[in-house]
């Protein structure tokens, strides 16, 4: 027997992170995936809000893009013309998402069952590509500036160009990461942390820039290193999550939530077994349930009705639970 419910609950687990710099530092880099957050719990408002958070950040990146032209047009640097021109097109990497969320809103099919919210772990696998790309282009730029140095002109044009570069790229990440947690999208998530490898590269050329007017020409290949790095880091959390979600896996926070409803509800002798993953944003449940073997086939199927309307009040953005009930094995 199967049961399908959208609710919206403002249940929220609450998760403890570290403090201090360390924290800071922790959030930055590797951002807790917030498997059970629970803020937006309806399918197609999450995905409404997937797509305006996508829309809303295109045109502050575009916003960013054009500031940078001007700067570009009044100082005639070469090299900051090819980051601005870097950073547009990185900002190009959230139309596959918003392809994906819209493609999310359509109703399941007899071919795709499950509906089409896989789309959106597949556009993640692209940012997470994107994010390796951005890994390599730094790191490959850094060797190159260390090997043949080039001296930089127009230093105050430039160093202006990466404060404005990093304020519009790391306002982005946060609000997609947000958002991404709020509506339970690791592709949203991972592409926020992929805006932040843009303002990281916007803040390797602040620093360069910084050194070299400080007499230390080698600051800027250095700090392109230590840049590549970081984005290393923040690579490996968005590939993390992206690639569990295209394992079907899930907290196991989450897990244990779900086991101690079904538990906790009457006529439920034990939990054979509880199986969940995401497709897109939202959860999907299959359930093997216990009950005594002497209640009546009405009695049972009001046990597992039971146990499926409690798991979807406990799991946060919980699409479907397919319940079966069992009799227990006696001795």
């Amino acid at each position: 027997m199967s049961h399908s419910h959208s609710h919206n609950h403002n249940h929220r687990p609450g998760h403890d992170h570290p403090g201090g710099l360390r924290g800071i530092l922790r959030e930055i880099f590797a951002p807790h995936s917030h498997d059970v957050a629970d803020s937006v719990d309806d399918a197609l408002e999450a995905s409404a809000v997937g797509i305006r958070a996508v829309k809303i950040s295109l045109g502050v990146l575009g916003l960013t893009a054009v500031v940078q032209v001007l700067i570009v047009a009044a100082s005639g640097s070469v090299a900051l013309a090819a980051d601005t021109i870097h950073n547009f097109s990185d900002a190009l990497t959230a139309v596959p998402l918003w392809i994906a969320f819209a493609l999310g809103r359509r109703a399941a099919t007899r071919r795709y069952t499950y509906g089409f919210g896989r789309a959106e772990d597949l556009a993640g696998l692209f940012v997470v590509a994107m994010i390796a790309l951005s890994a390599m282009v730094a790191g490959y730029e850094a060797v190159r500036r260390l090997l043949d140095p080039v001296p930089i002109g127009h230093l105050g044009w430039v160093a202006a160009a990466g404060v404005i570069g990093f304020l519009g790229n790391e306002t982005v990440a946060l609000y997609r990461i947000r958002v991404g947690r709020q509506i339970g999208s690791a592709a949203l998530v991972a592409d926020g942390l992929h805006a932040r490898t843009d303002g990281f590269t916007s803040l390797a050329v602040l620093f360069g820039v910084a050194g070299v007017a400080l007499g230390f020409p080698w600051a800027d290949p250095i700090v392109g290193l230590l840049i590549t790095f970081a984005i290393l880091a923040v690579l490996r959390t968005a590939a993390r999550d992206v690639f569990r979600r295209l394992m079907d896996g899930v907290d196991p926070v989450l897990v244990a939530t779900a086991e101690q409803a079904l538990v906790a509800e009457p006529g439920v002798l034990g939990v054979r077994s509880l199986r969940m993953r995401w497709v897109g944003h939202r959860l999907h449940a299959d359930v093997e349930l216990d009950i005594a073997s002497t209640v009546s086939l009405a009695d049972a199927h009001r046990v597992a009705h039971g146990a499926e309307h409690a798991l979807t009040h406990a799991v946060p953005k919980l699409d479907t639970a397919l319940v079966h009930a069992y009799p227990a094995h006696s001795g």
